[in-house]
C-alpha cells in the first residue's frame, strides 16, 4: 500500500515532540503548563443559557455559511472595529474554527499554475503550522520568510526576489503574530497590500488576536485595503471567537473579503465544510454583537502584560509583546531550556523550533520557547519568576 509523499517531510506536531522531550523527566515542582494557547479566562456566563434555550436546533442540518443572524453581527462587528462595510450575505462566510478556513480557502483559491509555474505560497517563520499543510495539499510550494528581530518579528515579503513574488498566489500573515506578538502598522499593511497588486496574489490575514493587545487596536488588513483603494479581492481576513471571547471549544470562526473569492470558499465548504451547529451559531451571535465581555478580558490581559514586564524586564532580549498572549524568550537553545526549566521547576513552555522550519541550515525560533500568558495570573506570576530564576538567574 502506497501513501501520499507530499506529507512526508512534516514534522511531528508541535505537542507530541513536546512530550517525547519531557515526559520521560520528572518535574521539579509543581507542574504549570504555559506550553498551548488556550485561553482560560472565564467565557460569558450567558453562552450556556443560550445553548440550554436552542438546544432543540441540535435536531436541524444547520446552514453551511452561516445563519441570516450571524452573518449579520458579523458585518456590523466589522463595521464598528474597522469601518468597513462587508455584505453579510456575499462576503463572509463562517468556519468551524479558523484552522478548517484556513485550510480550506487554500484549496479553493490558489490556483494549479501561476504564470505557467508552480505556485508559492508565502508563510512568516515561525508560524501557524497549518499554512505549511495547506501549501503542500495543493501542490504549492511553501516558502518560509524569516520573522525575525531583524525584521521586526514581521517577515520582509518585499526583499524575495521577483520572480518568486510573480508566482506567489497566497501571502499569510498573522497580527498580531503568533508567536512573537508583533503587530502590523498600517504602514506594513499598505506595503504588503501594494506588493500584492503588483505582483497579483492574495493576502490571507490571520486576525484572530486582534482583540488581545497592549495599546491602541490593531489596524486590521481590510480596512486598509478599503482605504488605499485596493480590489476588493486581494485580501481576507480570518477571525475567531477563541481567543476574543475566550471559546476555543465553540468552533467558531469567519473568514471575509471579496464576493467572488467567497463564492468559491463557500462553493468547496458546501461539500467538504464542516458547518457549525445552530445552537452555537446563536451563541456566536450574540458573542459578535457583545463588547462587555471582551473589555473584561482585554482587562486581564493588560494586568498579565504588566506583571511579564515586571518580572522579565530585567532580562536581556526580552521584548515586551504588542499583542497577543504569548511571550518569545530568548534563551540560546529552545529546547534544552525547555528541557531544563522542566526538569528543575515544573513549569512547561514550548520550544521555538517547534514552531518553525529550518532554511538553509538555520532555524529562527530554535534559539527561543513561547510562554502562554493563559494561566491565572497569581499562577502566571509564580511561573515566570521560577522561569526567570531557571533560565535567567
Amino acid at each position: 500500500m502506497t501513501f501520499p509523499e507530499r506529507f512526508s517531510n512534516l514534522p511531528d506536531y508541535a505537542f507530541p515532540r513536546l512530550r517525547r522531550l519531557l515526559d520521560g523527566h520528572a518535574p521539579g515542582g509543581a507542574p504549570l503548563h504555559m506550553t498551548i494557547g488556550e485561553p482560560q479566562h472565564a467565557f460569558p456566563d450567558w453562552v450556556t443559557g443560550i445553548i440550554a434555550d436552542h438546544a432543540q436546533e441540535f435536531g436541524k442540518y444547520p446552514p453551511n455559511e452561516g445563519t441570516p443572524e450571524l452573518l449579520g453581527a458579523i458585518s456590523d462587528w466589522l463595521a464598528r472595529r474597522y469601518g468597513v462595510t462587508v455584505d453579510p450575505a456575499t462576503q463572509i462566510s463562517t468556519l468551524n474554527g479558523t484552522r478548517e478556513g484556513l485550510f480550506n480557502a487554500v484549496l479553493a483559491l490558489c490556483p494549479e499554475e501561476k504564470r505557467n509555474q508552480r505556485p508559492a505560497i508565502l508563510t512568516p517563520n515561525p508560524f501557524y503550522q497549518v499554512y505549511a499543510v495547506a501549501a503542500l495539499a495543493v501542490g504549492a510550494e511553501p516558502v518560509y520568510v524569516p520573522a525575525t528581530a531583524e525584521t521586526g518579528f514581521l517577515p520582509d515579503y518585499a526583499a524575495l526576489p521577483g520572480e518568486l513574488l510573480d508566482r506567489v498566489s497566497i501571502a499569510f500573515l498573522c497580527s498580531p503574530a503568533n508567536p512573537q506578538g508583533a503587530v502590523a502598522d498600517r504602514g506594513y499593511w499598505a506595503d504588503l497590500i501594494r506588493l500584492a497588486e503588483k505582483h497579483d496574489f492574495r493576502i490571507f490575514a490571520d486576525e484572530c488576536y486582534s482583540e488581545i493587545y497592549r495599546g491602541n487596536p490593531p489596524p486590521g488588513a481590510l480596512d486598509v485595503a478599503r482605504e488605499i483603494g485596493a480590489d476588493p479581492e486581494r485580501v481576507l481576513v480570518f477571525h475567531s471567537l477563541s481567543k476574543r471571547s475566550n471559546l476555543p471549544g465553540l468552533r467558531s470562526g469567519f473568514c471575509a473579503g471579496g464576493a467572488e473569492s467567497l463564492a468559491h470558499i463557500k462553493r468547496l465548504r458546501a461539500y467538504a465544510g464542516a458547518p457549525l451547529p445552530l445552537p452555537l451559531q446563536r451563541v456566536a451571535e450574540r458573542a459578535w454583537a457583545d463588547e462587555a465581555h471582551v473589555a473584561e478580558s482585554l482587562a486581564q490581559y493588560w494586568r498579565k502584560y504588566a506583571i511579564a514586564d515586571e518580572i522579565l524586564g530585567p532580562v536581556p532580549g526580552y521584548r515586551p509583546p504588542e499583542g497577543g498572549f504569548f511571550l518569545w524568550l530568548p534563551v540560546g537553545d529552545g529546547e534544552a531550556a525547555a528541557l531544563k526549566l522542566w526538569r528543575e521547576t515544573g513549569v512547561r513552555v514550548l520550544p521555538g523550533a517547534y514552531l518553525s522550519r529550518a532554511v538553509n541550515g538555520e532555524n529562527p525560533g530554535a534559539g527561543y520557547v513561547r510562554v502562554a500568558m493563559v494561566a491565572p495570573e497569581q499562577e502566571m506570576r509564580h511561573g515566570l519568576m521560577r522561569l526567570r530564576d531557571c533560565l535567567y538567574g
